[in-house]
């Protein structure tokens, strides 16, 4: 999977939980990505944060955090 289509997809996720009430929207973020993604998309996903993360929203950026990458 391309990093614009990683991104494109976690920057939905984000948009949805900004609307949410709470202050947690970062590790909710990070639930729903630890749920649904497979292992390889969130070490493409955390491969992508670490080479600067392009197009990421912020609230992705906060969540990878909590995100579970394989090793």
């Amino acid at each position: 999977m391309t990093p614009e289509k990683l991104t494109m997809m976690a920057n939905q996720i984000a948009t949805f939980f900004k609307t949410q009430p709470g202050d947690d929207q970062a590790q909710r973020v990070a639930a729903h990505i630890n749920d649904f993604w497979e292992p390889r998309m969130r070490a493409h996903l955390a491969d992508h944060v670490a080479r600067g993360g392009a197009g990421l929203d912020p609230l992705v950026i906060a969540a990878m955090d909590h995100i579970h990458v394989p090793a």
